[in-house]
């Protein structure tokens, strides 16, 4: 039996722990232990609860061990552009504002009427796409807010890097994540210590950057006293993302990969980053990835418009419907064939995610069922019979099944528009779309999207990003030469299937 290595993988909403190992070969995979995540108010933003996540990892490690898996070696990825500031003593400067705060409005048209920089400029360095979100208009809009800070700060630290900070005490920055703050010019794959200067941010918090693979450090003795034992802490990709596309078992250098969550990156490796105009007007984004490699893709906002539904209707009926439940609604709506732009900033974090579909649909011309009714419809599968087990409480609201449709359209019908832009962009003609991640058990969106652009499309593994944080582990403990023998286990290892256009 080969080593215990632990993926510690937190999304916007939980995370996991999982063991990965290697047994002849084959890869084997095994959660340990899983918490939620969120976001809540505090002083006027909607921020994380940083402190909790920290205990939820040590825990989770921890709990590792209770499980006789002890691991040899350890990662952490998370997502993209949301960092803290530290001051001399390594403690947090204020509060880890999450990327969905709506501080960074306005702040881009702010940047550009003022000639201090504009869109133009900065895509051209950095390659990473707009949005408002970015790492770089909340560095200006927290400077803004509270100037003292950036006098305080000593260190700038993305979420993962910070976790690590705390497990090690060792600072560093790793590059896949750095690449998403839009402050890493893209030839160089460093800082761009002249654009941090034009910002009027202090240059000595950003720290060296360090690339996927190698190896932080151990345990503090804290930590160690806390968890029972000590192991080599190493960088994966620790943007999720930049993880993800590591576990996509690639069959040729044609494919187009997806890792389907809460967001949908849809996209290519390159050994080149494209940043000029026709990119930039597409809105695709150059982020780091591993061995020198970029990710060269479009955020589609994915299945949070799902999961937003879900929650929601669980707020109406006391109940939430199960994803199977939502899929044949959808298909029971198949005749709706209104599309919407996903990628509209009001799907970013609407108060009530089916009332903004609806206002959605009218400003385009379109009437959907009165959703919010209180009387909630029997649920039936797609030949009208009746779901065994549908108690009262849990029945869909009316009109749930429209508002499916329309997310599975207009879903779909991005995936393919961006086939299309990739293929003018790169100048390469694609022959399949590889997904990987959660959603790509949603087979019936996986068959929307294979109609909807004429591609195969091969779905799996589902726990894509953990899967590419142990990839890297595996490679760094020599279980695997490189990262093609890597992938090509993973189609052994897993079940991969495989849907027709």
């Amino acid at each position: 039996m080969g080593l215990n290595h632990l993926a510690v993988d937190i999304g916007a909403s939980s995370g996991r722990h999982i063991i990965g190992r290697v047994d002849n070969g084959i890869m084997k995979l095994q959660e340990v232990y899983r918490f939620e995540n969120g976001v809540s108010e505090k002083n006027g933003h909607l921020c994380w609860d940083i402190n909790l996540l920290y205990q939820n990892i040590i825990d989770g490690i921890r709990e590792c061990r209770n499980q006789n898996l002890t691991p040899d070696t350890m990662g952490i990825d998370t997502w993209g552009v949301d960092f803290v500031l530290l001051d001399s003593d390594g403690e947090i400067l204020g509060d880890t504002v999450a990327y969905r705060d709506e501080r960074t409005d306005g702040i881009r048209q702010e940047l550009e009427d003022k000639g201090i920089l504009s869109f133009d400029d900065l895509y051209s360095k950095t390659g990473i796409q707009y949005q408002k979100f970015n790492t770089i208009y909340q560095l200006v809009a927290l400077q803004k807010e509270h100037p003292e800070y950036m006098e305080q700060a000593e260190s700038f630290l993305m979420i993962p890097d910070y976790l690590n900070y705390k497990l090690t005490g060792i600072k560093s920055n790793e590059y896949t994540n750095a690449s998403t703050t839009a402050l890493v010019d893209a030839k160089t794959c460093d800082w761009d210590y002249e654009l941090i200067e034009k910002l009027g941010l202090p240059k000595k918090i950003f720290g060296k950057l360090s690339k996927p693979g190698t190896k932080l450090g151990r345990f503090t003795q804290e930590v160690r006293n806390y968890v029972g034992f000590d192991l080599d802490v190493i960088l994966p990709a620790t943007h999720d993302t930049g993880s993800a596309y590591l576990a996509v078992p690639a069959r040729d250098d044609k494919a187009v990969f997806l890792s389907s969550g809460t967001w949908s990156l849809m996209g290519v490796e390159n050994k080149e980053s494209i940043t000029n105009g026709e990119s930039k007007e597409a809105n695709f984004t150059n982020e780091g990835g591993y061995n020198n490699t970029y990710r060269y893709l479009k955020n589609i906002m994915g299945l949070w418009m799902i999961q937003s539904v879900r929650r929601e209707i669980g707020e109406i009926t006391g109940t939430k419907p199960s994803f199977p439940e939502l899929i044949e609604a959808a298909k029971q709506a198949k005749d709706i064939d209104v599309v919407l732009d996903v990628d509209d900033a009001r799907f970013l974090a609407p108060k009530s995610m089916i009332e903004e579909i609806k206002k959605a649909c009218e400003d385009a011309g379109e009437t959907l069922s009165n959703v919010r009714d209180d009387s909630p419809s029997e649920k039936n599968d797609s030949d009208g019979k009746k779901i065994e087990g549908c108690e009262a409480t849990t029945c869909l609201p009316a009109g749930t099944g429209e508002v499916m449709a329309v997310i599975y359209n207009s879903l779909s019908d991005d995936y393919r528009r961006t086939v299309e832009t990739l293929e003018k962009l790169t100048g390469n003609k694609y022959t399949s779309i590889n997904i990987v991640g959660g959603g790509s058990q949603d087979m019936y969106l996986n068959q929307r999207t294979a109609q909807a652009t004429g591609l195969p499309v091969f779905a799996g593994p589902t726990e894509g990003t953990a899967l590419g944080n142990l990839i890297v582990q595996f490679i760094c403990s020599g279980e695997y030469k490189n990262l093609q023998e890597a992938r090509d286990a993973i189609k052994k290892s897993f079940d991969i299937k495989l849907v027709e256009a």
